[in-house]
């Protein structure tokens, strides 16, 4: 087997030259095409990663934001204070206003075990609460007093009205 003698014509050298020419250029073509489409894939690239970058960035900021709100939505949800205020004991003729305080303050130990529990647990508790309230005797200048609630509001701060009774 011989390879056809093709060298010799040059219809066919101008072919295969014209063929290695356009090869090339062709070639050449395709490399800076494809080069201009991986460098405008690549600053795209780069411009989603700091978009992703900005995202997840305003991403941490909103879950430390709700987590914080989260807390505070916790803490409005549990008894934060106690108040007591005792009426009636102008009826009683009492000015000594330490008597007043120490009563009120009497009731508010008896109520410290409230704090810091939730909202709906105390106010299901309410008439425990009440009773034990009016189960109190106390004794302001040598007289006895039966303490009777009148009004009781259930919030992040209890506030309960007392109110004086002599003991019978």
């Amino acid at each position: 087997m011989r390879i056809p003698p093709l060298y010799r014509k040059p219809t066919w050298q101008r072919f295969l030259g014209g063929a290695a020419v356009g090869g090339c250029i062709s070639w050449f073509i395709f490399l800076f095409m494809f080069g201009v489409m991986q460098e405008r894939n690549g600053i795209l690239l780069e411009e989603q990663s700091k978009q992703i970058n900005i995202l997840q960035n305003q991403i941490k900021i909103w879950q430390e934001d709700y987590q914080e709100l989260n807390k505070k939505n916790e803490d409005m949800l549990t008894v934060q204070e106690i108040n007591v205020r005792l009426v009636n004991y102008e009826k009683y003729n009492i000015q000594d206003r330490q008597s007043i305080f120490n009563v009120e303050e009497d009731v508010q130990e008896d109520l410290k075990s409230l704090l810091a529990k939730d909202l709906s647990t105390v106010n299901k508790n309410k008439d425990i609460i009440k009773k034990t309230i009016e189960n109190k005797v106390m004794s302001i200048n040598g007289k006895r007093f039966k303490l009777v609630v009148k009004e009781m509001y259930f919030y992040t701060t209890i506030q309960i009205t007392v109110e004086l009774r002599l003991a019978g």
